[in-house]
């Protein structure tokens, strides 16, 4: 939703501007100059990156306009159901929750939580590790290490369409100018006409420069360091659910394994340990609300 505020902030803000100096509107609508800018830079994608990181771009944009999921709710949420399945498995042993780990969408504890079910890299993450648990004979400090790979692998993946993004908003100036040299080509060829001609191919050879500049600087870029923001969030997300795991493993009980986990929690969205702990053995409802 801010991203959309965003976006109409800077299409007022400059539109509005243009207007007080009394600009004609119509001469900044030119299609041929978005054909040229916006077709090449989508090729530019497609050149240089594979389908699955095009379809993660497009996923990350769709992501970035709903806004960051790691909200402090998710996060009592999910520290709700480490508790249960942690409790579960420190009264009836590691070996009562194989088949939560084995087949999550028909746990009784983890179907209480499709939000949780539907993120199959967090859901994995967690079952994974758990699974390492159960079968044993795996330090606690390789275990670590190997979340550690894992959150790695992850991020490297989680930033490809960002970098991506990232390239497509450097290319847009150049290809701004691209389409302003292609309008003074065809300036060149109508000089000898009518003054007010000219002026109009001169006029939409400059509006290229200027929308490509604008999609770089005003909207694409700034989509772009959005989805890495949520990227850092789901890294953090992800790092919290490691550090509660690895306690738990180490050997302290459930809710010492969630109060680590919650020291680690951003500032922003961290919860209340009393928060967390009504949350967790009282039942209590997670806040509505998303911060």
């Amino acid at each position: 939703m801010f991203i959309i505020i965003g976006f109409l902030v800077v299409l007022g803000s400059i539109v509005g501007g243009y207007l007080m100096e009394h600009g004609n509107i119509k001469v900044l609508i030119q299609p041929a100059e978005l054909i040229i800018i916006g077709g090449s830079a989508l090729g530019t994608v497609l050149v240089g990156n594979p389908l699955h990181v095009i379809k993660k771009i497009i996923a990350g944009i769709l992501g970035a306009l709903k806004g960051s999921p790691f909200t402090k709710a998710y996060y009592l949420e999910t520290l709700k159901m480490c508790y249960e399945i942690l409790n579960k498995a420190r009264k009836d042993g590691l070996l009562a929750i194989e088949n939560d780990i084995e087949e999550p969408d028909k746990s009784p504890v983890f179907s209480k939580y499709p939000k949780f079910l539907k993120d199959h890299h967090l859901r994995d993450f967690v079952c994974d590790t758990l699974r390492m648990a159960v079968t044993g004979g795996i330090d606690p400090f390789d275990l670590d290490q190997m979340m550690d790979l894992d959150m790695e692998v992850s991020h490297r993946g989680a930033s490809a369409p960002i970098t991506a993004l990232s390239t497509m908003a450097d290319s847009l100036p150049g290809l701004g100018i691209v389409a302003a040299v292609l309008g003074v080509v065809i300036t060149m060829g109508s000089l000898g006409g009518p003054p007010e001609e000219i002026g109009h191919k001169v006029a939409a050879a400059l509006v290229g420069t200027f929308l490509g500049i604008l999609l770089c600087y005003g909207f694409v870029g700034p989509l772009a360091a959005s989805m890495a923001k949520i990227g850092e969030d789901e890294h953090a997300f992800v790092y919290v659910l490691r550090v509660v795991l690895i306690s738990f493993i180490k050997g302290a009980a459930p809710i010492q394994a969630l109060e680590f986990g919650r020291r680690a929690i951003p500032a922003n969205v961290r919860p209340g340990f009393n928060e967390m702990e009504k949350s967790c053995k009282n039942g209590g409802a997670a806040p509505a609300g998303g911060q």
